[in-house]
């Protein structure tokens, strides 16, 4: 099955039935009397590995990764602070090594680091419910498995995963399916499937494929960056997706970017991992809970806020977005080279384009 160009998926070919007991672990935080205890999870004990957190609809941060000026190592202590921050703000979970945290530009001793840092900064706080998202991706099935290996000895709870596209050219109509299944079987930690076709060479996965993915039992969720809102709703209706108020089956699937939360939730979605919430945390959950609460009139107005911050950072995109994270909160530092450092004027540039945001964040 060809994973490029989305088509409404065919009546019948998927019962929700499916899903009803592959994806349970998962209870809301804007509506709790929803859930029963059947959806509780010993994630108070979190520093044990092995334990795995409860995905619970929401906003999740793909953290930024923060680097020392001078030398470009990994900065412990303000990857921690920034990760508490997230937490006292009110997100579901966090999401490190995502696009956002520069994956790329990191070897895996470091992604460990962040990981490990992230998860130790949680459980000191007593935010040791929170669970994190850990990006898995690389071009090859073996260092895939590998990378969610080391996630979970990291204190990961889920694996983010982009499929391979390197060698796209190459591949036969089933390869992407075989990667998937494969990861997934293999995998210690569950898997979300990440479909963001600009970081893939225009790889776009279809609805179709989603959903027959999301029938392996240790496929958890998706993360639909492509902003393709039907696919989402698709993808959700079919496998019964877990919402803010509703458990459904438990299988999340989230927006890729904040600029369409209420879409998302309209659609069936479970909620949205947005980088933009580095920034503004706060207004982002505040979104949520105004649709929950059906103040539609007053979500609107915040979406209209927060779609204007997030096309700033996606204009500026990890460039902008620590730009402003110094600008407005006195940290973030720069993206590791060869990305270049903003200028005076870009940094000025940044600031005013996310001022709108941060007022409305202080605030709240």
């Amino acid at each position: 099955m060809s994973p490029h160009h989305d088509a409404p998926s065919p009546a019948r070919s998927f019962t929700t039935s499916s899903f009803s007991l592959h994806h349970q672990a998962v209870r809301s935080i804007y509506s709790m009397d929803h859930y029963n205890d059947a959806f509780e999870t010993s994630s108070v004990e979190s520093g044990d590995v092995g334990i795995r957190r409860a995905l619970v609809p929401g906003i999740y941060v793909p953290t930024v990764a923060f680097f020392e000026s001078s030398s470009e190592n990994v900065d412990v202590e303000t990857t921690a602070k920034h990760a508490v921050r997230l937490a006292e703000a009110g997100v579901a979970g966090i999401t490190t090594q995502g696009s956002n945290g520069e994956a790329v530009h990191l070897s895996h001793k470091e992604r460990n680091l962040i990981t490990s840092t992230t998860r130790k900064a949680l459980d000191e706080a007593g935010f040791g419910y929170i669970p994190v998202i850990v990006g898995c991706g690389a071009q090859s099935t073996k260092e895939t498995i590998e990378l969610c290996e080391e996630a979970a000895s990291a204190g990961g709870d889920y694996s983010l995963v982009l499929p391979p596209a390197y060698y796209q050219g190459l591949f036969s109509k089933d390869t992407v399916m075989s990667f998937f299944r494969d990861v997934a079987t293999a995998s210690p930690i569950p898997i979300l499937i990440y479909n963001y076709p600009g970081a893939v060479s225009g790889m776009d996965l279809n609805s179709d494929v989603i959903i027959e993915l999301a029938q392996h039992p240790n496929i958890v969720g998706c993360k639909l960056t492509c902003g393709n809102t039907g696919k989402l709703n698709r993808v959700a209706a079919a496998t019964r997706a877990a919402t803010p108020s509703e458990p459904g089956s438990g299988f999340m699937c989230m927006g890729g970017s904040v600029d369409f939360t209420l879409q998302t939730l309209i659609g069936g979605g479970s909620g949205i991992i947005g980088g933009m919430a580095n920034i503004a945390p706060k207004a982002c959950v505040k979104l949520i809970e105004l649709f929950e609460a059906g103040e539609y009139k007053e979500a609107r107005r915040l979406q209209a806020i927060v779609a204007r911050g997030d096309w700033a950072a996606i204009q500026g995109g990890i460039i902008g977005t620590k730009a402003a994270l110094m600008a407005h909160f006195g940290y973030g530092g720069f993206a590791r080279k060869p990305l270049p450092r903003p200028t005076k004027d870009e940094s000025r540039r940044w600031r005013d384009a996310f001022e709108e945001l941060v007022r409305l964040e202080k605030t709240l």
